[in-house]
């Protein structure tokens, strides 16, 4: 068996995991301010990437100038990122937002990738590309939203745009780190800045939860969001990212609204549309497309000092 199925593979489940959060968040939400679950999420992480990544390569550091470098990453991809979703799903609606920011977050990786890192815009990527896209917005706009052009939601709308954009020269900028140092090093270092400048956005939302009083459900979605929406999955992700390559790997971001859509079906109840069920077969025949592609194997990074 090839290696590089393992990578897609990996990549397919950590989009399948991410698209599932939309259930499990939606419901976490309820209880908690949006900020302080994502700070959750990411500050609890930080202990067991630092273990992980000390056990695994036996030590943790990095240059001072490789660490401000991943500081500004963390900054952007993680703090600023985290909030702007939440936002753009604030003032437009989450059709809108997901088609937005979804959508064009692999064509701006594909199309800025030979700026960061040596991967060409081939035509299978561009033809297995389009069919994915195809696919993804029948599966956002096949469901009961569809798309709102109204002038009340360009705020969100330029928003989530904009999502698109930053999140993709986010993933491009941790490439070439990740060539001289691992992909679990490069995240453990961007995840813990990404929640150190999320802490002191939360200093009003602690006293408004009842602590006392969650449930076992609060505590499950935590542990779900902890060990397996961020250290299990950036991990796979930016591991089979750094293996298949930026661009290819971004497309099949497209799985995160399908599996949305299950979630939505399991745990609201909700319904699943003729065009969603099409939309899912034009992703899926992409991103096949997509994964035949050969390409040069990436050395391994070089051990850190």
């Amino acid at each position: 068996m090839n290696n590089k199925w393992i990578y897609y593979f990996g990549l397919i489940l950590v989009a399948a995991i991410w698209g599932a959060n939309f259930g499990v968040s939606r419901s976490a939400m309820e209880t908690f301010d949006p900020i302080l679950f994502s700070f959750l999420r990411f500050g609890l992480a930080v202990p067991f990437f630092f273990l992980i990544l000390k056990i695994k390569e036996g030590s943790i550091g990095l240059p001072w100038k490789v660490m401000l470098q991943l500081a500004l990453i963390g900054l952007v991809g993680v703090t600023g990122l985290e909030i702007a979703v939440m936002y753009s799903i604030k003032y437009t609606t989450l059709a809108n937002a997901s088609l937005l920011n979804v959508a064009p977050w692999p064509i701006f990786a594909a199309l800025f990738a030979p700026l960061f890192v040596k991967e060409k815009f081939t035509r299978r990527l561009a033809v297995g590309g389009a069919g994915a896209i195809v696919g993804v917005t029948f599966i956002i706009l096949g469901g009961a939203e569809g798309f709102n052009l109204s002038s009340d939601h360009m705020t969100g709308n330029l928003l989530a745009f904009g999502i698109s954009i930053v999140g993709a020269l986010f993933n491009l900028s941790c490439m070439p780190l990740m060539k001289r140092y691992s992909s679990l090093r490069v995240s453990t270092w961007f995840i813990f800045f990404g929640a150190l400048f999320m802490a002191p956005l939360t200093t009003g939302s602690w006293g408004k939860v009842d602590w006392s009083g969650l449930a076992a459900s609060h505590y499950t979605a935590i542990v779900y969001n902890v060990l397996v929406c961020t250290v299990f999955a950036f991990v796979v992700w930016n591991t089979s990212m750094f293996k298949i390559g930026a661009a290819r790997a971004n497309f099949f971001r497209y799985v995160v609204p399908a599996a949305a859509v299950v979630a939505g079906l399991v745990f609201f109840d909700e319904s699943i549309t003729l065009w969603q069920i099409v939309g899912t077969v034009c992703m899926g025949a992409g991103l096949v497309w997509i994964s035949t592609e050969k390409k040069e194997p990436i050395p391994s990074p070089a051990p850190a000092l």
